[in-house]
């Protein structure tokens, strides 16, 4: 008798995305680049799939991309966390673009 194997993948969704200008904090967008790289996907799939799974109340990353979040934070200087969201005021820009 055949076993019956279930597959896992969600259907594909199709959906229609628009180019947006996003200010971020510079080293915030570091970590999220680094992040992207790390699996392999875009900066937009990273955020759209952080934010999909925030909006249920899940974690969007698992323990070992936890800490190698928190090893690339130390790697760029980043030590805001959530408590400082909505408390940013923007500095002036030194003419460093990256």
């Amino acid at each position: 008798m055949a076993k019956h194997v279930q597959n896992l993948q969600p259907a594909t969704e199709l959906v229609e995305r628009v180019q947006t200008g996003v200010r971020l904090e510079k080293r915030l967008l570091k970590v999220l680049k680094a992040v992207a790289e790390l699996k392999d996907i875009t900066l937009g799939d990273l955020i759209e799939g952080m934010a999909l799974h925030v909006f249920e109340g899940k974690c969007p990353f698992d323990a070992d991309t936890v800490q190698q979040i928190s090893d690339l934070k130390k790697v760029y200087g980043l030590t805001l966390t959530a408590e400082a969201s909505h408390h940013l005021k923007e500095g002036a820009a030194n003419g460093d673009d990256e």
